[in-house]
Parts: structure tokens; sequence; C-alpha cells
């Protein structure tokens, strides 16, 4: 959407976002909230943010821009706009983020119309869960390596494998999954699933413990589990193809079905600021300190770069290639999400060795479990490596590696 060629419509919809969001700003919480959906543990974490995604969803401010017979609010130009203000309002972050920014992208670009009016409305609206099953023990930066099987038995399919690294699959309605339905091409053999979850017969949820001490992401295992035909997403073998879609979405190189929420990157580096002006070195706030200074406008620049990234994206003659922007963003903001933890935990000095439950941690520990938190960004939906791989080979048109 260009700046140039906002609506009526569109600015009447952002002012209507602001008053909304002005007017229903939840209370907070008793209890604490993880940094990111990804992370949500409990059953009272989940209930908190299912019903703060279904007021946004009635209100509009999710699925804007999806058809109405799917749930949708059925405009255009508008899911950008409320993702916007979402962030800017500082209000929690959606839960179902890997239903909103994955499954429900995929399923309305890949799925059939019994597919799209069955799961797009309790997924906009929080009423079920997604996960996704991609990663694999023995496949996690070599997609295509997964091993999960399908096998064709009438009009079911029977699936066995296992997953890993599937954040959200503890309170996971559904999944969508990779699967392996032939040996005899490593890319056309995939297929694409809807596979149940909760209470489905065969399916063991075990949670995986990381360094943060949180459990918010499992691995799951499939013994013989029945899945109709008609949960197949697109054809017999184009799952790698779908699987791309659902990559495109998971990197931020798309708009997916809502978003936004959560403390925005200009708040992060507000909190840095505070952080510093607080904490003491040599009987003098360490901001006092021109290194440290330095340090966190170094860190300030780089989030108004991605700002002004963001607002050159919308201004079609200011992107000469569609990709170049919008494939960088995962990576940019994952490290400096990770470099804005690490600075304030050097601004902290010893008192960074205190974490989260401990009296004296400055920002009830916030900066150390951020930092801790942060290795995860970097890593999922493919590594930062892999990421500049991509905009080097696909992007730039650089000679692949070796």
């Amino acid at each position: 959407m260009s700046e140039r060629t906002v609506s009526p419509e569109q600015s009447e919809f952002r002012d209507y976002c602001r008053r909304w969001l002005a007017e229903n700003r939840p209370a907070a919480p008793t209890f604490r909230l993880p940094l990111s959906a990804i992370e949500v543990m409990t059953e009272e974490q989940r209930r908190y943010l299912c019903a703060w995604q279904k007021r946004c969803y009635d209100a509009g401010l999710i699925g804007s821009d999806y058809p109405k017979e799917y749930g949708g609010g059925g405009h255009r130009g508008f899911q950008q706009i409320a993702t916007q203000e979402l962030g800017r309002a500082g209000v929690p972050y959606m839960i179902n983020i890997i239903g909103l920014n994955m499954a429900a992208p995929t399923i309305l670009n890949h799925g059939t119309d019994e597919q799209k009016r069955r799961y797009l409305p309790p997924l906009l609206a929080a009423d079920e869960i997604w996960c996704q099953g991609f990663s694999e023990p023995n496949a996690g930066s070599d997609l295509a390596g997964v091993q999960a099987s399908a096998v064709r038995d009438g009009d079911n399919w029977i699936v066995n494998g296992h997953k890993v690294w599937t954040s959200l699959a503890h309170f996971a309605s559904w999944m969508i999954m990779l699967c392996r339905t032939s040996n005899t091409h490593k890319y056309d053999g995939l297929t694409y699933f809807i596979v149940p979850i909760a209470g489905a017969k065969g399916v063991t949820v075990r949670p995986l413990i990381k360094i943060t001490g949180e459990t918010g992401f499992n691995e799951v295992l499939f013994e013989d589990v029945v899945v109709p035909d008609s949960m197949r997403v697109d054809k017999v073998g184009n799952g790698w193809t779908v699987a791309m879609t659902t990559l495109l979405y998971e990197r931020g190189a798309a708009e997916g079905a809502g978003s936004g929420g959560g403390p925005s990157l200009e708040e992060q580096i507000r909190q840095l600021v505070a952080l510093a002006k607080r904490m003491k070195r040599g009987g003098r706030p360490a901001w006092d300190d021109a290194v440290v200074r330095d340090r966190v406008m170094q860190l300030a620049i780089r989030a108004e770069g991605l700002r002004q990234n963001a607002r050159r994206m919308r201004v079609e003659t200011l992107t000469d290639q569609p990709m170049r922007l919008p494939l960088q963003s995962k990576a940019l903001v994952s490290e400096l999400l990770q470099d804005i933890a690490a600075v304030a935990m050097e601004i902290e000095g010893p008192h960074a060795s205190l974490y989260l439950g401990d009296a004296g941690a400055p920002d009830a520990g916030h900066w150390p479990h951020a930092h801790l938190n942060s290795y995860g960004f970097t890593i999922a939906a493919g590594s930062n490596e892999i990421q500049r791989n991509i905009l080097g080979e696909r992007v730039l048109g650089l000679a692949k590696s070796k």
C-alpha cells in the first residue's frame, strides 16, 4: 500500500483503530506474560491472550483483508494499518501468531473453499490455536529432508514421524505439517496437510525446556495418526511449493492475517535509555558515560533505519526489487533485539546475573531473559545465515555457495 495512495476509507480506518485501542486497552495481567506468543506456557496466559485476540478480531483489527465468507473483514489495505496501530499502542501481542502469520495465508492461497470456511474463522478469533510441523530432529535447516511420512489408505492418510521445535503445540488444535509421501524425489515427494493435535489418537506432545527455563515449544510424535484426505492442502507432491508460501509469510515478506502488539523497537530503546539513567557506575548514572550513550544511539539508529525501511516498502516507486527489503527484516530485527539485550546486560554489569524472580534484578530480570531468548529468533524461520544466502542468491543474483 503506497503512502501516496491512501484512500479516505483507509485513513478513516486508521483513526478508528487508534480510538478503539485507546478505549479498549486491556487491564494488565496479575501474572507475567512471556516476551512473545511462542513462549506462552500456562493456561492463564492462554486465556488472557485468547480473549484479547478475540476482542481485536470482533473489532475488525484481525483478518481485516480476508474475504467475509471466510470470517474476514472483506477490506483491502486495512490489515497493515491495524498491525501498525497495534504496534504503536503497546498492547498485548496476538497469541495465535502461527495461525495468523503462517496457517491462514497458506490456507487462503492453497486451501479448498471448504477448508477456508472451516478453519479460518476460528483461527482468526483465537478459538483454535495452530502450530507448525516443519522441523524434525534430522531435518532442520534442510527442510526438504523431512521424513515424517504420510501413507495413503483409501480416503485417509496414515501419518507417522517426529516433529520438533513446535511452538504452541501444547495448546494447538491443528498443525500445518509437511510430510513425505514419496521417496522417489526429494522435493516432489512432499505433501502438505492440516493435522489434528489436541486429543488426537496417536499424537504425543512433549515440552522442550529452553535455556530461559520456559517450555513454550515442544516435540510432537505421530504414531499411525489418521488424517482424512480432505485435510490435504493442494495436490499430492506439491508440498514444497505450499511450504514456500508459508515461509514467505513466516519471514515477514508478506502481510499475514494480523499481528502487532507487544513493545515496539522504539519502546525498547526508550527502556534501554531509562535503564542507563538508573544504573550507577562509580556513583554516577551509566548514561553519563559517553561510550554507553554512543552504544545506545547506534542501536537507536538501527531501529530508525528499520522503521524507515518499513515506510519505504509501502512506496512502490522506491522499491526496485519487491523482496529485497521484506526478506531483510527477519534477520535485521532479530539481531537488533539481540544486541539491545546485550547492551542492557553490559549496562547492568554484575546485576545482569540476576534473573526472573530475583527481587534485586533490574527491570525484574527482563534483560538477561531477553538476551537468552533472542537466540531462538535468530534461528527460527530459517537461521539468519540461511536468510542471507536467500537474499544473496535469489534476490541479488549472487553465485550459490558450494
